[in-house]
């Protein structure tokens, strides 16, 4: 069984799917290759296919597409969107929002071009109310997507929900200082992905994006620090 293909195969009864996209979604590509590219306080990785000389680029399709709310994993919350979630769902006490609302999940991402491995646990927003712990990271329809595409809750909505289709995480630098890294997560329900021999058309969704991405990077280190999460780091590289 493989998830992204089986989202691949669901994805295409509705678009059209690049077949150099699909195989680089399922593993088939060997000539990918990581083009660095610092904008605002992140570095974005884009994979670029050497052999067709192309950029793996993205936009959004929304509203035709809201596959990543029919389909979503988890919903993390940082201790700034405990706050802000709970006042727009109805509650005057966090305590009794965590617990009515909300579950622990824990998961482990690795990056697409390194070498890190990162654990997290985080209180997270229940995608439907009588969410199991075996469903956590599996694909549910959120319940506060209706049938237009809209989000109930939106723009209070939990501060992950901005990030799709990146995936970001915290290196130290030489200098022990925490720089932000993003790149793409292929789970193979996005069919925003597209190809071009130039990163230029994309800026502007880069520059867009730089901000949200460094915002939640450092809201995910305050919630951590203050005992609303954990994170874990391993590098390979040094073996632990």
């Amino acid at each position: 069984m493989d998830p992204v293909k089986d989202s691949l195969e669901l994805l295409s009864k509705k678009w059209k799917i690049d077949p150099k996209l699909y195989d680089l979604q399922i593993g088939r590509r060997d000539d990918v290759t990581d083009t660095q590219i610092k904008v605002g306080g992140v570095i974005f990785h884009i994979p670029m296919l050497v052999r067709d000389n192309l950029y793996v680029l993205w936009k959004c399709l929304w509203p035709d597409c809201h596959n990543c709310c029919e389909r979503q994993g988890r919903l993390p919350l940082t201790k700034d969107d405990i706050a802000k979630v709970a006042r727009k769902v109805g509650y005057a006490s966090k305590a009794e929002f965590v617990k009515n609302e909300t579950r622990i999940s824990s998961w482990q991402e690795q990056e697409a071009f390194g070498n890190v491995i990162t654990t997290l646990s985080m209180i997270s927003l229940k995608r439907k109310k009588d969410e199991r712990e075996e469903e956590d990271g599996t694909p549910l329809r959120c319940r506060f997507l209706d049938d237009k595409g809209y989000c109930g809750i939106h723009p209070d909505k939990p501060g992950v929900c901005w990030l799709y289709p990146f995936a970001s995480w915290l290196e130290a630098d030489s200098r022990g200082q925490p720089v932000v890294h993003a790149t793409f997560q292929f789970t193979g329900d996005c069919p925003g992905f597209y190809l071009d021999r130039s990163i230029d058309g994309m800026m502007p969704v880069l520059q867009e994006y730089s901000t949200k991405i460094y915002n939640y990077n450092m809201a995910v280190s305050r919630t951590t620090r203050e005992n609303y999460g954990f994170v874990n780091f391993v590098d390979l590289r040094s073996g632990g």
